[in-house]
């Protein structure tokens, strides 16, 4: 894509383009030249396109500058209000309603064209005249169609919207890995670096949809000594260094770090981009997909975000590529981003990968099955699953996985409750515990784990797990360890000893009451595993048991027929659990924290993905050598064979847990927690949280 912010030229053909547009959409309204069934529909999108220019308009006049909060607050709801939940039943980004009033796969496709002018808000914030332009013209011809004498067939409204994405994929594919690498596309990092975050109006220029979230997190910080807050970045930053240290890789070679956050947390991340730059790293900021063909498959938003508006909206949007996924638009995209990658290679080879800025506090989402949303075909979920693979290895060649990192650190939101501030503090202790404490018991765990064979982990109550995890077998134990000992580092908060497990022998049943999973609860979730595989899998979400196997299809096994355990770990942070359960928000945490509160088992890649031939070794020097099992090493015939593109962490908390035993090779058994306590000598001081 040509920058045209920087092309005189290629702006007036744009603007002549958008004029001509435009000029067409404000007559449909008060036209009747499509059949009545679908008037409403086109007059409503008309509308809608023309309020946001007329909002573009109110941009450049400075409103952002000069409005009010109240008037920046109706402005920053009107492009949201349609699909909030109290109106979502009624608006046409609903599949059901759509397919409802415009009929069964019209509907579907009509509401996918729906999705895709919505995310033309963003593009007006940021001055993406481009991507407005292409949807406009993609929505007149649809309307167009719909003029026609003839009445448009299914598969030629599909056509269309097939090649609209075809056709522009070389440019969005091209802005997509710039926005990954390219610290010069600023929109995000300006705001941080030169707005007054006292004043909150600056949430505002975004375009994200703000609720008292947001507000309210940014008016906390603000009110947080500035020593405070560069010692809240001081801790996220440092851990991202500390992963480059302990991963044995240079640092000084990179140039760009990608920073991940939620709206109001600027002033942090204001100073933790300070500090990204002491190290000799620009920030690069990108807000997460709104295009139908880049969005995340599992609803998720990756990169900075505001308020979801509508969990459902996205959840009922997120397999949108069915209505035009095929073999020939895989090879299409995958070509784009080869040629993307080798135009920004500098760029790429230099990035150092993510930091993220997590939230929890959100009421858990259970979504509602929505049966008229685009889901994928069989074949198309073979296809996503090859191109999420073969993509993994492009980006991995640029933007190489054994010399990049990352950092995750976690922080709650208001919407936790009235207990927020409070909270908000006591994870600021947990995020800063003392890592040589947990170190020194965690290395007791370690010692006794690499004499055994196994380990045997049970539940206790309504928890069903019964499962045995086979362990590498250790040739030098003198020199090897099967488990990391994790500190603060890539994964803040402390508190974990993790192994990458033997899939042979791993069999038994992984089963939790309740978890909430990359933003999705599961009741009753139940894995069973033979062999280190998943070869059965259920939950009570729904009421329907297919119902509940889709929705672990989907979302768990991200439509692989099988996925392998990739980790067993031991959480440690008995203090994060203690306080989850004083202020009764386990069910509201992010994986990053409760894993650390019991044992875990990830489904998927291994820890080690994309960076297996890199020796890791503890603090007391012995080289991890489980960073491998018998699905990762196919990478050496066949990369293709060797990963999934997910890792999915499941935690039985410590009251769901009865025991968990080492057992050695002559059958002998040592034990490290029984009724959901620690027991190993060396590791009694965890239990100390328990009673305070």
């Amino acid at each position: 894509m040509t920058d045209y912010r920087n092309d005189t030229e290629e702006r007036e053909l744009l603007e002549e383009r958008r004029k001509l547009s435009l000029e067409r959409i404000r007559q449909i309204p008060e036209e009747k030249s499509v059949p009545v069934t679908y008037r409403e529909y086109f007059a409503e999108m008309a509308k809608y396109i023309v309020k946001l220019q007329e909002l573009e308009k109110r941009l450049k006049e400075g409103i952002l500058e000069h409005g009010s909060m109240e008037e920046l607050q109706a402005l920053n709801v009107g492009p949201y209000r349609d699909i909030l939940p109290e109106m979502y039943e009624h608006s046409y980004g609903n599949p059901a309603y759509a397919a409802k009033m415009l009929g069964e796969g019209y509907g579907q496709m009509l509401s996918f064209l729906y999705a895709e002018i919505q995310g033309m808000v963003v593009s007006v914030y940021e001055g993406r005249l481009w991507d407005c332009v292409v949807v406009m013209e993609l929505f007149l011809e649809i309307y167009h169609m719909f003029e026609e004498e003839e009445f448009p067939t299914k598969a030629a409204l599909r056509d269309v919207f097939y090649w609209y994405v075809s056709d522009y994929t070389d440019e969005t594919m091209e802005y997509r890995i710039r926005e990954m690498v390219d610290p010069t596309l600023d929109f995000a990092s300006g705001i941080v670096r030169k707005a007054d975050l006292t004043d909150l109006r600056y949430l505002y220029r975004y375009g994200e949809y703000v609720t008292e979230n947001e507000r309210k997190t940014a008016e906390f910080l603000n009110g947080l000594p500035q020593e405070q807050i560069d010692a809240m970045a001081r801790t996220y930053t440092e851990g991202y260094r500390i992963g480059f240290v302990l991963g044995n890789k240079d640092l000084s070679k990179k140039k760009t770090v990608n920073i991940r956050y939620h709206l109001g947390f600027e002033r942090m991340v204001r100073a933790a981009i300070l500090q990204f730059e002491e190290m000799g790293l620009q920030p690069v900021i990108y807000r997460s997909a709104v295009h139908g063909a880049d969005r995340n498959r599992r609803g998720l938003r990756t990169g900075y975000s505001g308020a979801v508006p509508n969990k459902q909206f996205d959840y009922d949007h997120k397999e949108d590529a069915a209505l035009f996924l095929d073999e020939d638009l895989v090879q299409r995209r995958l070509r784009a981003m080869q040629v993307a990658y080798e135009k920004h290679k500098e760029e790429a080879n230099t990035h150092a990968g993510p930091a993220v800025i997590e939230i929890f506090g959100e009421k858990p989402f259970s979504p509602k099955a929505n049966k008229d949303a685009l889901s994928f075909n069989e074949k198309q979920q073979k296809l996503q699953v090859r191109y999420d693979n073969e993509a993994g290895q492009i980006t991995n060649r640029y933007i190489i996985g054994e010399e990049r990192s990352f950092t995750i650190i976690a922080y709650p939101v208001p919407e936790i409750g009235e207990q927020f501030e409070e909270i908000f503090r006591e994870t600021v202790k947990i995020n800063t515990l003392d890592y040589r404490k947990y170190q020194r018991i965690q290395q007791h765990l370690i010692d006794a784990l690499d004499q055994g064979t196994r380990v045997h982990v049970k539940g206790k109550g309504e928890n069903r797990t019964d499962l045995w995890i086979q362990l590498h077998k250790l040739e030098q134990p003198e020199k090897q360890t099967n488990f990391e000992n994790c500190v603060a580092d890539v994964n803040i908060p402390v508190g974990e000893v993790f192994t990458s497990p033997v899939l042979k022998g791993t069999n038994g049943v992984l089963h939790v009451t309740s978890v909430y999973l990359n933003e999705l609860n599961y009741q009753n979730l139940c894995l069973t595993l033979t062999d280190g595989m998943i070869t059965d899998y259920g939950c009570t979400n729904f009421e329907q048991e297919g119902e509940n196997r889709k929705y672990i299809e989907a979302n768990i096994l991200n439509h692989h027929k099988t996925l392998p355990i990739g980790e067993f770990a031991i959480g440690t942070n008995t203090t994060a659990y203690v306080v989850a359960e004083k202020y009764q928000i386990a069910d509201k945490l992010p994986i990053l924290i409760a894993e650390k509160m019991g044992p875990h088992f990830a489904m998927g890649d291994t820890c080690y993905s994309w960076a297996e031939d890199t020796a890791v070794f503890n603090p007391d020097g012995k080289e991890i050598i489980a960073r491998d099992n018998e699905i990762s090493i196919l990478r050496k015939e066949d990369p293709g064979k060797a990963y999934f593109g997910c890792h999915t962490d499941i935690t039985i908390p410590y009251d769901e847990l009865d025991y968990i035993r080492v057992q050695k090779e002559d059958g002998s058994e040592v034990s490290l927690i029984e009724d959901g306590r620690f027991v190993l000598p060396g590791t009694e001081e965890l239990n100390e949280a328990f009673q305070e």
